[in-house]
């Protein structure tokens, strides 16, 4: 019986480790609604202009993906949040800020962002 247990808790950290993104996201000590709500984050869409001027979070700069590593010392110093449309830019993104040392924390996509904002200007009425 006790062979089952052992077995059946490998299993199960084998799946548990599977599942894991292979994105290099920093865990924020906080979580992403206080990162995103912080006075001192630099929030950036990684999206391409025209994307950008179609809607985005409040207060977002936009660096286009292709332009990040062209643009890292305007970041260097600071805590960053970056997003997208799906998430496959930001995560592009997380590895060329954490690759070069810049505090970065993936927001996801706009409308999360976007969402985490509305929720904090809610409950603050």
């Amino acid at each position: 019986m006790r062979f089952k247990t052992i077995i059946a808790a490998v299993c199960v950290g084998i799946m548990l480790s599977a599942c894991k993104s292979t994105a290099i996201a920093k865990q924020p000590e906080n979580s992403i609604t206080d990162v995103v709500n912080s006075t001192d984050v630099v929030l950036v869409d990684v999206r391409v202009p025209e994307q950008y001027r179609e809607g985005t979070a409040d207060k977002a700069i936009n660096i286009p993906l292709n332009e990040l590593p062209n643009r890292l010392n305007e970041l260097k110093g600071k805590k960053v949040v970056v997003f997208c449309n799906k998430g496959i830019q930001a995560d592009q993104a997380m590895q060329i800020l954490e690759k070069n040392r810049i505090e970065a924390y993936d927001g996801t996509t706009w409308k999360n962002v976007q969402a985490i904002q509305n929720l904090n200007t809610t409950e603050n009425h």
